[in-house]
């Protein structure tokens, strides 16, 4: 396909998310109805996609509309690329651009250069202060992969080489070395011998700092487990028992799997199966995923103050659910992939006025120091 070929499937499909389809949806139905793409050009055009949508206020004035069309001719002015080179009309490329469209452009407002509905701004600025601009402006790019180099497997040596025989660049962080940047090659991860063979994992390298700053402990409850990665990633720590629990037990259904890929134990318990205390219950509650938008983009656009609220209440309740299977003198710790203070430390204010809990410590992981967005707060049952 050719670039202008790309862009106007990447106008079809950011036509049909702004319509209200979800964009991993749209993405695989484009995907299975043109066959003729190449790998390349679908992970090109998905790149489209995605960039468009982590900018979609900014590339909107800049292209003059909010739609597929608006979008993509946005990216060619920010870029400083000729948007006729795109928008010729001839092939299976987009339509020429006509006056009225050309007309239309304009320079973001200081809340569109934010990329952020309206309504987030104010807790934006509120959460984060002095840094809240520089925190917007890195969620308009890309995330860095990051993976967990499985101590169970390998050493980060060890998997650095590994990941090199097939082409995969990696290198350890400086402040935590078991976290390997990917820095070429991402895209080969899932075929790679050190994925395969449970040498890496994939995480991020702000919920692995969060992981490596978690007490010591002999029994782990990871309360609201999911797919497993934060279970897998105390378990690798050795000489812990860790049981893997959550309300919906589907969302664990890889878990086993990729357990036995790790060489880990890892006990999976339904809801109603837990039965006595934990030394640590570790608690990384549903959230709004602020701190991950530049990951789900599409996920900033459809959270509405009714649905934080939703969210913050639940939290509230996991809080209390889980601060009943610690131990006395055990740690209850409380996680979000979120920068907003509604979901952290005003959350953690809230269950300290209620509980018998104290507050050890708390961390709030940016992409100025770290990577995702995380909030990480550790309690200590009195």
């Amino acid at each position: 396909m050719t670039p202008a070929a790309r862009a106007q499937a990447a106008i079809t499909i950011l036509d049909q998310i702004l319509a209200g389809d979800p964009a991993e949806a749209a993405l695989l139905r484009w995907s299975r109805a043109s066959r003729f793409a190449g790998s390349g050009d679908r992970a090109a055009i998905r790149d489209l996609v995605f960039d468009s949508l982590r900018r979609r206020r900014s590339r909107a004035a800049l292209g003059g509309a909010l739609t597929g069309r608006g979008l993509i001719l946005g990216m060619c002015r920010e870029d400083g690329a000729d948007p006729v080179s795109i928008f010729s009309g001839i092939g299976h490329a987009p339509a020429a651009l006509d006056d009225a469209e050309l007309a239309q452009a304009r320079a973001p407002s200081e809340a569109e250069a934010f990329d952020l509905p309206d309504w987030v701004i104010p807790l934006w600025r509120e959460s984060l202060g002095n840094d809240a601009a520089a925190i917007a402006a890195a969620m308009r790019d890309r995330a860095p992969v990051w993976l967990r180099a499985n101590a169970l497997r390998a050493t980060p040596q060890q998997a650095i080489e590994a990941l090199a025989q097939d082409g995969i660049a990696a290198e350890a962080s400086p402040d935590l070395p078991t976290a390997l940047l990917v820095m070429q090659g991402g895209r080969r991860l899932s075929a790679s011998r050190a994925y395969l063979e449970g040498l890496v994992e994939l995480q991020d390298l702000s919920p692995q700092l969060a992981c490596a700053a978690l007490p010591q402990a002999r029994k782990v409850l990871d309360y609201c487990a999911g797919g497993g990665g934060k279970s897998l990633a105390i378990a690798a720590q050795g000489g812990v028992e860790v049981t893997a629990h959550d309300a919906n037990p589907a969302r664990m259904s890889d878990l086993p799997r990729r357990a036995e890929r790790a060489g880990a134990r890892i006990r999976l318990a339904r809801p109603g199966q837990l039965r006595g205390s934990f030394d640590l219950v570790v608690t990384d509650v549903p959230c709004s995923g602020s701190g991950t938008w530049r990951r789900t983009p599409d996920a900033k656009w459809r959270l509405d103050p009714k649905g934080l609220d939703g969210l913050t209440e639940l939290q509230a309740r996991i809080l209390d659910e889980a601060s009943h299977l610690v131990a006395p003198g055990g740690h209850l710790a409380y996680m979000t992939c979120s920068v907003l203070d509604a979901e952290n430390m005003r959350q953690i204010n809230g269950f300290l006025n209620r509980s018998d809990f104290c507050l050890v410590s708390h961390r709030l992981f940016t992409p100025l120091d770290a990577s995702d967005g995380f909030f990480l707060a550790i309690l200590r049952r009195n």
